[in-house]
């Protein structure tokens, strides 16, 4: 076997081996931030969600893709470290459904009958964007 091919075998290798570890470093920090939601949990016809409140966005446990009419279950903690407030409507008539106030670290949990119209919620003390959830039968 010649001498140079044994130098071509092992830069090949030294350069899968890079590889791999790079692709495997690349899926690492890309694929956190594309985490799965799981499905919201029914329990004697009541559907759970929970919703965390942070310095300016919500984040949700659960998917709220998909969502049928019925009761549902929300729980909302307050992740952010100062005052927060839930603001929860209808989505089509704007009909006010539930606001309370959260102080740090606080949850509070409420229960809500959503139709067709779907629901949307927002903090109304410090602004967060409406989230709208779309609701079919």
């Amino acid at each position: 076997m010649p001498i140079g091919y044994l130098t071509n075998y092992e830069d090949i290798t030294m350069k899968i081996r890079t590889l791999l570890i790079s692709s495997l470093l690349a899926v690492t920090l890309v694929f956190p931030s594309l985490s799965f939601a799981a499905a919201p949990v029914t329990s004697n016809g009541v559907t759970t969600i929970h919703l965390d409140e942070y310095n300016g966005y919500f984040a949700a446990n659960e998917t709220l893709a998909g969502l049928k009419p019925g009761k549902y279950r929300i729980v909302i903690s307050n992740k952010a470290d100062k005052l927060v407030g839930f603001l929860l409507q209808d989505g089509v008539t704007h009909e006010k459904l539930d606001m309370f106030p959260l102080e740090p670290g606080q949850s509070r949990t409420i229960t809500a009958n959503f139709t067709e119209n779907g629901f949307r919620y927002r903090c109304p003390i410090n602004p967060t964007p409406w989230y709208d959830v779309g609701v079919s039968k």
